[in-house]
């Protein structure tokens, strides 16, 4: 009797730490992968959003940060489940993985992306984090404050007098430079072809006036240039925000709160100095990040 007694006290404490150890098992897989592309300014958003996660809810995060080919693999990896959350630019949706022609005019490109994403893939766009890394073209401020040049018309109107820099395939793509001339009418007295790595170099050694840039690059504030207005809208946008597998935002329906935290709160001069500060000051993304998230009130 006194065996037996012993055994069922025993069972009944082995069940009772097969529930506590599936409790922690439940617990510790309470987890989403966060992933992003190659580059400075997707390791930054990466550290973002991944931060805001872990600081504002109890799910754990896996980096999976710098996936080669981009939006190429990582896209594929959402369908499969094999990553929940990346960030992602709104034409790059649009273009490269729906495949669309561009918005006609008066079209709300988010509303548009939403529907297909949900509809083809199951994936939710989030708000816009405010900033636009589109192609754009740049110049000296002080250059362009002397020559009261703020957008590509004036720009268009002063042309002649100035020496413009590209790489090589700019200057052949229908939507890059003969865009420029066909809408805006440039025609710059001298035009130069430059390496993609030269660019920032030759403007700042005053070899040219103007070159063609991203919008957010790291070297337009090491370099102190202005980002023209693209005032006819020729170049399409490139909006950024967080894309997340619509299957994830059930399973834990605190994550999608805690991401709209980030909802217009990065503007471009903000993402062009985070860029900075690890391109040119070596500083480590999830510092950088850290930073900005405490200096918004978006953790502690």
């Amino acid at each position: 009797m006194k065996k037996w007694r012993c055994w069922i006290l025993y069972k009944k404490i082995g069940f009772f730490l097969l529930i506590i150890t599936l409790l922690g098992c439940s617990k510790d897989e309470k987890k989403v992968v966060v992933a992003s592309k190659p580059h400075t300014e997707q390791y930054i958003l990466g550290e973002i959003i991944s931060q805001t996660i872990e600081n504002n809810t109890d799910i754990k995060v896996e980096k999976k940060f710098g996936i080669g080919g981009g939006t190429s693999n990582i896209h594929p990896a959402m369908e499969k489940g094999d990553v929940d959350i990346y960030p992602e630019y709104d034409s790059t949706g649009w273009s490269f993985v729906l495949k669309n022609p561009p918005l006609p005019d008066g079209k709300d490109l988010l509303s548009e992306l939403r529907k297909q994403y949900s509809y083809k893939y199951k994936i939710k766009w989030l708000n816009y984090y405010g900033f636009n890394n589109t192609y754009a073209l740049a110049m000296k401020k002080d250059l362009a404050e002397n020559l009261g040049i703020n957008s590509y018309s004036d720009l268009a109107k002063k042309s002649q007098d100035l020496k413009f820099g590209a790489e090589y395939d700019f200057y052949e793509r229908e939507d890059g430079f003969k865009n420029l001339e066909k809408n805006y009418g440039m025609d710059f007295g001298n035009k130069k072809e430059l390496d993609i790595g030269l660019k920032y170099l030759s403007i700042g050694e005053n070899q040219v006036d103007v070159i063609n840039v991203f919008s957010t690059d790291a070297l337009l504030k090491k370099y102190n240039l202005k980002v023209l207005n693209d005032d006819k809208n020729l170049f399409p946008p490139y909006y950024a925000a967080t894309v997340v597998r619509e299957e994830t935002l059930k399973k834990y329906p605190e994550l999608e709160p805690a991401l709209k935290k980030l909802d217009n709160n990065i503007n471009n001069n903000e993402m062009i100095e985070m860029n900075y500060l690890v391109e040119i000051e070596n500083k480590d993304p999830k510092d950088v990040a850290h930073e900005f998230l405490k200096n918004k009130g978006i953790i502690k």
